[in-house]
């Protein structure tokens, strides 16, 4: 399909069974924080899914072609992070699987019914609010939780799956004690999790899948090196936890 590239934007290979990705070098664009969840992150054949933040859509197009779902909708509350999300979306003609909505993900039940979604995921911002800023408002947005707080995003989760669904998510190491008392607060159980290492030793993230009503008891899985001691980013992370 024929899409009109804006000034700053650039069409770059996602190494995923011919999928591509339009992204706004003025905008924020995403890291392997994204490529990790969406390995992580399984759906069925028939999965209703949600995306909390979903950016340019890259991790709604990659589980596309990693595994099957029948319908994602994906939300994106700025507007030009989300004319790249429907710009990408047709790149890659998935207009019949992904759901483009551009609206605050607390008014989910305009377009969705509460509990009755399989599984949501999210790489949301997790970098505190009163952390400095010294950014664009796009980045800003993506980047501190000032517009989408841990425990909003579990509640809405929580409200958005049916019992037994899963939540999926990547969140900042250093916030998991926080991000597991939202988690349990809202009834979601986490089953599966694991944590990131930058290579030099330094633990990044934590990678969570949460039951909605599950029993406790978590599996910590090995810990994911995602770069080279000198930085450059582990092509083969990409195998890892892939179901």
């Amino acid at each position: 399909m024929q899409i009109t590239l804006n000034e700053n934007e650039r069409i770059e290979d996602l190494q995923c069974k011919g999928l591509q990705i339009i992204q706004n070098k003025k905008l924020y664009s995403f890291t392997s924080d994204s490529v990790v969840l969406a390995n992580f992150i399984s759906t069925k054949k028939k999965d209703v899914c949600v995306e909390i933040g979903s950016g340019s859509g890259v991790i709604s197009i990659l589980l596309s072609a990693k595994m099957e779902y029948e319908k994602c909708y994906a939300f994106e509350i700025q507007e030009g992070m989300f004319q790249l999300l429907e710009k990408n979306v047709l790149l890659n003609n998935l207009k019949e699987k992904i759901i483009p909505i551009c609206d605050d993900v607390a008014n989910f039940k305009k377009y969705l019914s509460a509990g009755g979604v399989d599984v949501v995921f999210s790489n949301p911002p997790y970098m505190r609010d009163d952390v400095s800023h010294n950014e664009s408002k796009t980045r800003d947005i993506a980047r501190h939780d000032s517009a989408l707080k841990i425990d909003k995003l579990c509640e809405v989760a929580s409200k958005m799956l049916k019992f037994g669904g899963k939540f999926y998510l990547v969140y900042t190491a250093e916030r998991t004690a926080e991000l597991i008392c939202q988690l349990i607060k809202n009834n979601l159980q986490p089953k599966r999790m694991f944590f990131t290492e930058n290579g030099r030793g330094r633990v990044v993230l934590v990678v969570i899948e949460a039951v909605k009503g599950g029993k406790s008891g978590v599996k910590v899985l090995p810990q994911l090196t995602t770069n080279e001691a000198d930085g450059k980013y582990l092509e083969n992370l990409q195998t890892k936890y892939v179901k």
